[in-house]
C-alpha cells in the first residue's frame, strides 16, 4: 500500500511528506480515513499496529482492533507516556502524555501476518510536533530541503547474521555445518561471500524471506552470501527518504519474524564476532530537483557526475565525523570500522570505511561513487542506526554543500589500506572516529546536525550514549582478563 515503484521499476515523483507543525493540521482526512480502512478490510486486516520511533530507531506500539480505527487516525487512540520509557529524560512525571497521528501513507499489512498492519506514526506533544520524535525530525528536514527546491532519495544495503541458540544455550552462526573446533583446529575454509554450497544450505529460510519481500513490492533485486558465515545482504529499490526509513525499520521486524519461523534470529550488531566480517547498512543517497523531478542531480548532461553530486560530497565530508555518531550508533559499531583483522576468512582487508574522503568505487572511503549508478554510498553506515535521524542528516549536509557550493577536493581513488598516516595527512585525508567517545564528540559541536535534529534531541541522544561509553569502558573484557591477569 506504500509502493511508490511502477512496473518497470522506475522511481515515480513521490507525494511530498507532509510536515504539520500543529496536531490538528496533521490529521487525515474523513475521506482518506475511509479509503484506508476500506483495503485493510479487504486484506483481512484485524488488529492495528501505530507504531511511533523511540530516539534509537526502535518502533513502539499499542494494538488497537480495527473497530477503533478512526478514533485511532484523529489521534483519539493510544497515548504514550514516551518520556518514561525512551531515554528522553527532558520532561517529568508530571507533563502530558505523547500523542500519535498515524501517516495514512505509511501502511504496511504484515505478510507474516495478513490479520496484522503497522502504520508508521507521528508524535505529537501539546499540540506541536513532539521534539523527540525522530520521524518528526525527518519530515522537517525533508520540508526544509523541498523549500530550497530540492527532494532526496536513498537506498541501503541491509546487511545481518543469522543465528541460533547451541545446546548449551550459547548463541552459534545458524548455517555453518562443519563440526566444532577439536584441539583447537578448525579447518580452513573458502570463505562464505557468493558460495553456492552455503547458499543452497541457507535456502530454507531464504525462500521464506525472498517470498516475504516479493509481497511487498520492493523491487527485490537479490540476496548475497556475505562474507561471514550466516551473514546476507538484501538488494532492493530505492525510493524517497521517509518510505525507504519506515521500510528499514519494518524489514528488521520481519526479518526477525521469518527467523523465529525456523527456530532461528537475526542480530544486526555490527560485529557480532571477533575477526569477522562487519554487518553495515550502506547509504545510497541522491537528490532531484522538485521542479524536475524526473532527473537526478548527480548526473550531468554527459553522463558524468554532476558539480552538484561534488558539493554534495563536500556537504558530508564537513559533517562527517558527526554524522557517524549517528550512522554508528554503538560502541560495537566502531570494531567493524578497521583497515584489517588478523585471521580474518578470506584475507585480512576488511573493505570497510577507514577514512573520510570520496573516491570513485573506492570502497575503503567513507563516501563512495559507485560505477554503477548516481548516488553518494556512505559506508561508515550500520543497521543499529536510527535511520530516520541519519537520512535527515544526510540530507541537510547534502543540500547545504551545494547551497555554499562546499569543494569537496580532489577524490582519493588509491588504496587507502596501504596509504601511510604521512600520506593521509599530506592528502587531507583525516581518520574516521576510532570508538564512539570520539565521535560524540564532534557531534556535540555540530552546529547543522544540531539543528537538523534539535537540541533537545541532541542532549538526549549524547547523554544516552556517552552512558553507554562509560558503562562499556567500566567493564574487564575477555580479552583484557588473558592480555593482562598474568602478564603481569
Amino acid at each position: 500500500m506504500t509502493s511508490t515503484i511502477s512496473s518497470d521499476n522506475s522511481i515515480q515523483a513521490p507525494p511530498m511528506p507532509r510536515y504539520a507543525e500543529t496536531f490538528t493540521d496533521a490529521l487525515p482526512s474523513d475521506a482518506k480515513i475511509a479509503a484506508v480502512r476500506a483495503k485493510l478490510e479487504e486484506a483481512g486486516v484485524k488488529y492495528v499496529l501505530a507504531c511511533w520511533i523511540d530516539l534509537f530507531g526502535i518502533p513502539k506500539t499499542k494494538p488497537v482492533p480495527m473497530s477503533d480505527f478512526e478514533p485511532l487516525c484523529k489521534g483519539k487512540g493510544p497515548q504514550f507516556a514516551v518520556h518514561s520509557v525512551s531515554f528522553v529524560p527532558d520532561l517529568t512525571s508530571a507533563d502530558s502524555d505523547q500523542v500519535l497521528v498515524p501517516d495514512l501513507d505509511a501502511v504496511y499489512v504484515c505478510p507474516w501476518d495478513p490479520t496484522t498492519a503497522i502504520i508508521f506514526s507521528d508524535l505529537f506533544w501539546e499540540d506541536k510536533p513532539y521534539n523527540v520524535c525522530p520521524r518528526q525530525a525527518l519530515k522537517r528536514a525533508i520540508h526544509e530541503a523541498a523549500q530550497q527546491g530540492y527532494i532526496g532519495y536513498a537506498g541501503i544495503e541491509p546487511e545481518f547474521i543469522v543465528m541460533r541458540w547451541d545446546d548449551n544455550g550459547q548463541p552459534v552462526k545458524a548455517f555453518d555445518n562443519d563440526p566444532q573446533q577439536v584441539g583447537g583446529l578448525r579447518s580452513r575454509r573458502q570463505a562464505f561471500g557468493y558460495d553456492v554450497e552455503h547458499s543452497l544450505d541457507s535456502m530454507p529460510f531464504l525462500k521464506d524471506m525472498m517470498d516475504m519481500l516479493e509481497t511487498l513490492d520492493w523491487g527485490l533485486h537479490d540476496v548475497v552470501a556475505e562474507g561471514a558465515y550466516s551473514q546476507f545482504e538484501l538488494d532492493f529499490h530505492y525510493t524517497h527518504l521517509l518510505e525507504m526509513a519506515d521500510r528499514f525499520v519494518f524489514l528488521r521486524l520481519a526479518l526477525k519474524e521469518v527467523a523465529k519461523r525456523h527456530g532461528m534470529f537475526v542480530t544486526f550488531m555490527p560485529k557480532p564476532t571477533t575477526g569477522d566480517w562487519r554487518s553495515g547498512a550502506h547509504i545510497n543517497f541522491s537528490l532531484r530537483s522538485l521542479s524536475e523531478p524526473a532527473g537526478n542531480l548527480f548526473e550531468d548532461s554527459d553522463g558524468g557526475w554532476s558539480d552538484e553530486s561534488r558539493y554534495a560530497v563536500g556537504g558530508l565530508l564537513s559533517h562527517a565525523e558527526a554524522l557517524t555518531a549517528i550512522t554508528c550508533p554503538t560502541v560495537n559499531s566502531y570494531n567493524g570500522l578497521v583497515p584489517r583483522v588478523g585471521g580474518f576468512e578470506g584475507g585480512t582487508v576488511t573493505w570497510a570505511p577507514t577514512n573520510i574522503t570520496y573516491g570513485h568505487n573506492n570502497r575503503a572511503a567513507q563516501f563512495r561513487l559507485p560505477q554503477s549508478r548516481f548516488c553518494i554510498e556512505n559506508r561508515a553506515a550500520d543497521m543499529c542506526m536510527n535511520v530516520y535521524l541519519s537520512l535527515a542528516c544526510t540530507l541537510a549536509a547534502s543540500v547545504d554543500g551545494i547551497v555554499h557550493k562546499t569543494d569537496p577536493g580532489n577524490p582519493t581513488d588509491r588504496d587507502l589500506y596501504s596509504m601511510t598516516a604521512q600520506e593521509a595527512e599530506a592528502a587531507g585525508i583525516r581518520r574516521l572516529p576510532r570508538n564512539l567517545m570520539d565521535a560524540l564528540g564532534h557531534l556535540k559541536n555540530d552546529a547543522l546536525i544540531a539543528k537538523v535534529l534539535g537540541q533537545t534531541m541532541i542532549d538526549s541522544y549524547t547523554a544516552y550514549k556517552l552512558d553507554e561509553w562509560e558503562r562499556y569502558h567500566q567493564a574487564v573484557t575477555d580479552w583484557e582478563v588473558e592480555e593482562y591477569l598474568r602478564l603481569y
